[in-house]
């Protein structure tokens, strides 16, 4: 009983792991941060600007990227324009 409680938790770790591996390597953001159903919009643009200061730290976006978002957030957009793209830093 105990060998599977053993795997069980260790199949749970590994699956953990390749879901946050996955997020790591993907690029773009979800379309609708979580926080847009249970708080409101304004929950949602702040959690949608944390979000944008942190690929900028990570260099996921260029500067020119960065603030066209914020900009965007400051006029009330959560979402980039369609003709932008996050560039990625070479």
């Amino acid at each position: 009983m105990s060998a599977a409680v053993a795997i069980g938790i260790g199949v749970l770790i590994l699956a953990v792991m390749a879901y946050d591996i996955a997020r790591l390597i993907t690029p773009v953001e979800s379309r609708f941060p979580p926080l847009a159903r249970f708080r409101g919009r304004r929950a949602a643009l702040e959690h949608a600007e944390r979000w944008c200061v942190g690929l900028r730290l990570h260099g996921r976006i260029d500067e020119a990227t960065y603030q066209h978002r914020m900009s965007g957030f400051a006029r009330g957009r959560r979402l980039p324009t369609a003709n932008r793209t996050a560039s990625r830093r070479t």
